[in-house]
């Protein structure tokens, strides 16, 4: 049942977030797993004060500055991405020449057709990923994220993956793509192994990204590739850590 949130809520923009959630497990796009997924990176996005720190946004436009540098980028669409930001996972791959892919860890009945079904409503013409199309595995998986499409990640050469469990993310790295994540937790493995981590909530990473894509689609190339060269993961990571801890230690001495 749909809530009504009044706007001036103080919780408006998180309440409406997890009403998407809800939505989406009844309309089989997400699962019970999502929920609890969902809720742990809620109550790490106060670490960040629910705001969009610098290291954020300047993550934001060194993965799309990647996304145009590359030949065959796909963006990796599970089911919690999909019922959050579906049609700015749609807007970015339409800025950027991106495929979209379904790509979850449960493949119950129904639930891949349910996401590709949200992802067209929002405008996408193609959906990488669904039934027989996604006919191919990476090998150094077991469970049902080893699925693939052979014109989608199979091949790709850069894959976004938000919301992404760290096992697969180790594998794309493995297999020599280059692998950009958001992910609100700096020490999980996701963020970890990735090449591009962007410590932020997706609600607010994705529409960041749309816009970077239509400022810097037609850069020159060597501007794209300066702003790549330039990204040190390990150091952003550690910008992220300090900002958290350091806006802890403030907030306790706020208590004292």
């Amino acid at each position: 049942m749909k809530i009504d949130i009044p706007t001036n809520h103080p919780r408006y923009s998180s309440l409406m977030s997890r009403e998407k959630i809800v939505e989406g497990l009844h309309n089989l796009v997400v699962t019970e797993s999502g929920l609890i997924a969902h809720g742990r990176g809620e109550s790490l996005d106060y670490f960040l004060g629910e705001t969009t720190a610098d290291f954020g946004r300047e993550a934001c436009r060194v993965a799309v500055a990647k996304l145009l540098l590359s030949n065959h980028a796909v963006i990796s669409v599970n089911g919690n991405a999909a019922a959050l930001v579906g049609q700015e996972l749609v807007a970015l791959s339409n800025a950027t020449g991106a495929s979209l892919e379904v790509n979850l860890f449960y493949r119950t009945p129904g639930r891949e057709e349910a996401v590709e079904a949200l992802l067209r409503k929002a405008g996408a013409t193609e959906v990488l990923g669904v039934g027989e199309e996604a006919s191919a595995a990476i090998d150094e998986l077991q469970h049902a994220r080893r699925i693939v499409s052979p014109r989608g990640i199979l091949i790709a050469d850069t894959v976004l993956v938000p919301l992404e469990d760290g096992d697969r993310t180790e594998a794309l790295v493995k297999l020599g793509k280059t692998v950009l994540t958001i992910d609100l937790n700096p020490l999980s493995r996701t963020a970890q192994k990735s090449n591009l981590t962007i410590v932020d909530n997706i609600l607010r990473a994705l529409p960041l990204m749309v816009e970077a894509a239509g400022e810097l689609r037609n850069r020159p190339r060597g501007e794209l590739q300066a702003l790549w060269d330039s990204w040190d993961n390990k150091k952003a990571l550690a910008r992220a850590l300090t900002y958290m801890a350091q806006r802890l230690l403030v907030l306790a001495q706020e208590q004292a």
